[in-house]
C-alpha cells in the first residue's frame, strides 16, 4: 500500500483516478477547493494550486503525486498560463520542497500543437517545467476522454440522438475511457525506471484512431441509431457558433475560438511509438463497447 497524492480529484478525470487509487488498496490525499464528504482512506487537503500551505501538506510522505488538476476551457486566454503552467510549477515547487520525487503529470495531445491553441500552448509550457524538475516524472497526453459524468462529448451523444452529429473538418481522433486512463495513471505511479522521464499518447487500443465520421456513426449507435449524418463544418462556421456559444452561455460556453484552433487540426490520433509499455498498461474498454455504456449512463441519469 501507498500513499498517493492526488490534484483535481474532484473533476471527471481526478474523481476516476482516485477511485482506481483506492481499489487497488493505495491511501488517498486529495487537493480540493471545497470541503468534501468524508471517504475511507481518502485525507481531503482544502486549498488550489496557489495555496503553497496546502500543496506541501498534500505531497508530504506522499509515494507519488498524480498531477491532473488543470485549466481546459476558460474565455481568459491568460487564465491557462495561471492555472496551467503556474499551477505546475507550484507542485514542482511543493515536491522539491517536501522531498516527494515521483510525479505522473497529466497533459493533453494538444501540447504536440502548441501553436494552434493557447490551452495547448499552456499545456507544453508545464510539461517543459516537468521535464527540468529534476523529478522522477512521467507526463501523460490523453487523447479525448469520455465515460459517465463526462459534459464535453454530452453534446456529441445528444445532438446524435436527432440523427445528426456537427463535426469539425475532416480527420482522425483517439479516444480513451476515463477508467482507462485512470487505471494508466495509478500504474505509472510504481518505480518502474522504463516509464520515468518519458511522454505517453495513451488510447483506446484502435489502430490509427476514429475518423470524426466513423466516431460519430459509433455515437449514434450508441444511442440507438442505425445512422447518423455526419455533418462536418468548415473553421469560419465553427468559430461562428463559438461566437454565437459566448452569447447565448457566456463565460460557461463550451465551444471557444480557442477550441476551435485544435478542433480544427486533422490529426489527434495517438502515436504507436508513444504508447505507454504493454507490460505496465493497456486498454481494456475498447470504442465499441465503452460508447455504449456511457450512452446508458447518460440516459439512466436523465442527460439524455
Amino acid at each position: 500500500m501507498s500513499l498517493i497524492a492526488i490534484t483535481g480529484a474532484t473533476g471527471f478525470v481526478g474523481n476516476a483516478v482516485m477511485a482506481e487509487a483506492l481499489a487497488q488498496g493505495h491511501k488517498v490525499r486529495a487537493l480540493a477547493r471545497r470541503d468534501q464528504p468524508v471517504r475511507a482512506e481518502v485525507e481531503w487537503v482544502r486549498g488550489d494550486l496557489d495555496d503553497a500551505a496546502a500543496l506541501e501538506v498534500l505531497v508530504t510522505r506522499a509515494d507519488a503525486v498524480i498531477h491532473v488538476a488543470g485549466l481546459t476551457n476558460t474565455p481568459d486566454l491568460a487564465q491557462f498560463d495561471t492555472v496551467n503552467v503556474s499551477g505546475t510549477a507550484n507542485v514542482i515547487a511543493a515536491m522539491k520542497q517536501a522531498g516527494a520525487a515521483r510525479l505522473v503529470f497529466v497533459s493533453s495531445l494538444s501540447a504536440r500543437m502548441p501553436g494552434l491553441s493557447a490551452y495547448g500552448a499552456s499545456k507544453a509550457r508545464a510539461e517543459a517545467l516537468v521535464e527540468v524538475s529534476g523529478l522522477d516524472w512521467t507526463t501523460v497526453r490523453p487523447p479525448a476522454v469520455y465515460g459517465p459524468r463526462e459534459i464535453d462529448m454530452l453534446d456529441l451523444f445528444r445532438s446524435a440522438k436527432w440523427g445528426v452529429v456537427p463535426l469539425p473538418p475532416g480527420g482522425a481522433t483517439s479516444i480513451i475511457h476515463a477508467d482507462d486512463l485512470a487505471g494508466l495513471l495509478v500504474a505509472l505511479t510504481g518505480k518502474s525506471a522504463p516509464t520515468k522521464k518519458q511522454v505517453y499518447e495513451p488510447d483506446d487500443g484502435r489502430e490509427g484512431g476514429w475518423s470524426h465520421k466513423e466516431l460519430a456513426q459509433a455515437i449514434g449507435r450508441a444511442v440507438g441509431r442505425r445512422s447518423v449524418f455526419a455533418l462536418h463544418l468548415p473553421r469560419a462556421v465553427l468559430n461562428a457558433a463559438a461566437a454565437a456559444d459566448r452569447l447565448l452561455r457566456g463565460d460557461r460556453a463550451k465551444l471557444t475560438t480557442d477550441r476551435v484552433g485544435y478542433m480544427a487540426h486533422p490529426n489527434w490520433v495517438a502515436r504507436a511509438d508513444r504508447k505507454p509499455p504493454p507490460g505496465v498498461w493497456q486498454p481494456r474498454i475498447a470504442g465499441e463497447e465503452g460508447l455504449p455504456a456511457t450512452a446508458a449512463w447518460y440516459r439512466n441519469e436523465g442527460w439524455l
